[in-house]
């Protein structure tokens, strides 16, 4: 198994502000919009730097996607900025209709999504977000796993035409990806390469999955390791290469298990290559507040639970 090292943990929605900010610097059309949570979603570097391009719409979301619709149609590429629960849920009316199937060039940016959230609690824990969001016609979906990925996804959208829902958090998490990457949207990026089985992840379960594959491999499992930082569109030769060397497959995701990641992969496979397989993630229950790593451990997404269902997922091959 390879080795992976980290020098700090940084929260994603830090790597959000910082990619916005550099995008800012670039590009005179970047907008953003705020509703209320400046500070959360860390986007004061850009309100500061560029006030003329910064738009507090307060507690208001189902306005400001309205207003981010509308300033794409003089060639602005608005980043609209809020919790997920209120990026998705809340404005699901306004997102279908305005941006999406007027195909609109918003990039909605989603912080504090899943159980990670913590002491918040169930109202603020969305768990369905991905897959009200992979559900839209046109809409592309991205969960980036750490600080580093989620700065390089933030800068990659603004060259993408279209409307995107960009999901990240706010617990500190490892930050091991590389910092000079190139994010390709759509490319899911093999960690390690493996024989056993295949266990692809994403967002805050990509750090999990690696403690998980070292596990294994003590076990003497060798583990073919993804992150899908892209669930929409889905790199499904990626997966397909892989689980026909495995025959085996694992996800693993913070989402509800209708809707996300292994919904999708599911599909992909029912569709072109039918392989044993089982999916890591919360089933269906909405969250309370807690810790997040025990709410992890509690729904059952934690280092274990993947360890667990390589387990199962072997003895079905």
């Amino acid at each position: 198994m390879k080795k992976f090292e980290y020098k700090e943990k940084k929260d994603t929605r830090s790597g959000f502000g910082a990619g916005l900010f550099e995008l800012g610097k670039k590009n005179e059309n970047i907008v953003a919009l705020c509703a209320d949570l400046t500070g959360s979603l860390k986007m004061n570097m850009f309100a500061d730097e560029f006030p003329d391009r910064f738009y507090q719409c307060g507690i208001a979301e189902a306005n400001m996607m309205g207003v981010a619709a509308g300033l794409t149609i003089g060639g602005k590429i608005p980043f609209a900025g809020t919790f997920a629960n209120f990026a998705t849920g809340r404005v699901y009316d306004q997102i279908r209709q305005s941006i999406a199937y007027s195909e609109k060039n918003v990039k909605i940016c989603a912080s504090h999504a899943g159980l990670t959230l913590g002491e918040d609690g169930a109202t603020h824990q969305i768990m369905e977000d991905i897959g009200l969001m992979k559900m839209l016609p046109g809409m592309v979906v991205i969960n980036p796993c750490d600080y580093n990925q989620t700065k390089a996804a933030t800068i990659a959208i603004a060259e993408y035409e279209g409307p995107v829902y960009l999901r990240f958090g706010r617990p500190k998490v490892p930050n091991f990806t590389p910092e000079d990457q190139k994010f390709e949207i759509g490319k899911a990026i093999i960690l390690n390469e493996g024989t056993d089985v295949t266990i692809v992840a994403t967002g805050h379960l990509v750090w999990k999955s690696i403690e998980a594959a070292t596990k294994l491999e003590e076990k003497g499992i060798s583990v073919e390791l993804i992150n899908i930082h892209t669930i929409k569109p889905l790199d499904e030769e990626t997966i397909l290469s892989s689980v026909s060397k495995t025959n085996a497959i694992v996800t693993a995701e913070e989402h509800l298990l209708n809707g996300g990641l292994g919904d999708s992969v599911a599909q992909l496979l029912g569709r072109k290559m039918p392989t044993p397989i089982e999916l890591v993630a919360v089933n269906d229950e909405f969250g309370e507040s807690g810790k997040p790593d025990e709410l992890l451990t509690k729904y059952g997404i934690d280092t274990i639970n993947i360890v667990s269902a390589v387990e199962n997922v072997l003895k079905r091959k």
